[in-house]
């Protein structure tokens, strides 16, 4: 009787165990505990981290003015290409002064677990063995190269970016990515044992989820972006939307942008351009919204596309990086598979003619990313093992 009670008793759960009680987030980018850092991203992260119990500190390994000029004529001395501010901070010089720095601040405070925002502070340059480095990222190095419009890097920059990155996440503890895609990544192209990296996700913009009436019979398009409107796809966007308004006259158009972007805009009365707006405006514009056309180059994740699903806004993108995911493979949006603006332009009248199809993609991409994307879900799967 008792054998037969115990074979049938179910075990116990193992409760989680927290994987650290403090942790200092580092971002190269600047202050990660200021919301305007790296869009939010690691501020957002801090505060939700803290609501798991974790004590957070925050720390931006600057770098000065004059190490800056610096880097930048060994960069070019060196035969390593463009002085852009990203391939000057992937360097070897750049990332032991920030890894150094990231070493002394390990030193004078006694912290022991750091969290990078990225690899540009890697690999470490430790004043003290103990100390535990964990990475944040929302894609790789040799992921980057797949679809980058700008690259003027030489290859031998190409080379040393690589074995850096290849380094910093071999000397990491764990690594935590935005999605799927880069975890696959990290472990088939950079060859990380798969038990180091775990997808957690990403939050969104403090945006509240719009449940009110919404149509869709008029074609509202929406285009977002804070900064890089070429490389987030403004340009070929407003080309593909020319081309397509012949067949659909009836077709309206918001840029918001920054005010550098206003240049680009034709003067069309269909077309509407807002420079950057207040947070409470520009959830109004996702919710007005029928479709968020953001045909993003190589952005490798895009809190925008959360935003809009949780205002019921399918989107429609390229076929690359995390849309895929994000959309769990079009279900939520449109898939448009070269960055060309004819199929773009197709792609956008295929998309609101059927204004009921577009109702069901807002309801269960609501849905999708309500139960899939947040802070609080993406620091309990960093916080605990």
């Amino acid at each position: 009787m008792l054998a037969t009670e115990l074979a049938h008793r179910r075990p116990e759960p193992i409760a989680p165990s927290r994987r650290f009680d403090r942790v200092t987030i580092s971002c190269v980018w600047g202050n990660p505990l200021d919301p305007k850092t790296w869009s939010g991203a690691p501020y957002r992260l801090a505060m939700a981290l803290r609501r798991q119990g974790v004590e957070v500190d925050g720390f931006y390994p600057h770098m000065e003015g004059w190490a800056k000029y610096l880097f930048a004529a060994s960069h070019l001395a060196g035969g390593f290409g463009g002085l852009a501010n990203e391939q000057i901070r992937r360097g070897k010089l750049a990332r032991e002064h920030h890894s150094l720095k990231v070493a002394e601040m390990a030193a004078r405070t006694g912290a022991r677990n750091i969290l990078h925002i990225g690899t540009f502070a890697l690999p470490p340059s430790d004043l003290l063995r103990s100390v535990r480095h964990f990475i944040y990222c929302d894609q790789t190095w040799w992921l980057s190269l797949q679809h980058r419009p700008d690259n003027r890097t030489t290859e031998r920059a190409c080379d040393q970016y690589e074995e850096l990155e290849r380094q910093s996440f071999d000397c990491a503890e764990h690594i935590f990515t935005f999605g799927r895609y880069v975890r696959d990544d990290i472990v088939g192209h950079y060859g990380v044992p798969a038990s180091r990296v775990s997808v957690v996700g990403s939050g969104m913009g403090a945006i509240e989820p719009y449940r009110g009436p919404k149509s869709y019979d008029e074609p509202k398009l929406l285009f977002v972006a804070k900064h890089l409107f070429v490389e987030k796809g403004g340009e070929l966007l407003l080309d593909a939307f020319l081309k397509a308004l012949p067949f659909r006259p009836d077709l309206k158009l918001t840029v918001v942008a920054d005010p550098k972007s206003a240049r680009r805009i034709p003067d069309h009365p269909a077309i509407t351009f807002e420079a950057q707006l207040p947070w409470e405006q520009l959830a109004s514009r996702y919710r007005e919204a029928t479709l968020l056309v953001q045909p993003m180059l190589n952005d490798p994740w895009g809190q925008v596309y959360l935003e809009a699903l949780a205002s019921r806004t399918p989107i429609l993108g390229l076929d690359r990086n995390g849309l895929p995911e994000i959309t769990a493979e079009g279900r939520h949006g449109f898939l448009v598979s070269e960055p060309d603006a004819d199929e773009l332009a197709t792609a956008i009248l295929d998309a609101v003619s059927d204004p009921e199809r577009l109702a069901r993609m807002g309801e269960t991409g609501q849905r999708h990313v309500l139960q899939s994307y947040s802070w609080d879900i993406a620091a309990e799967r960093i916080a605990f093992v």
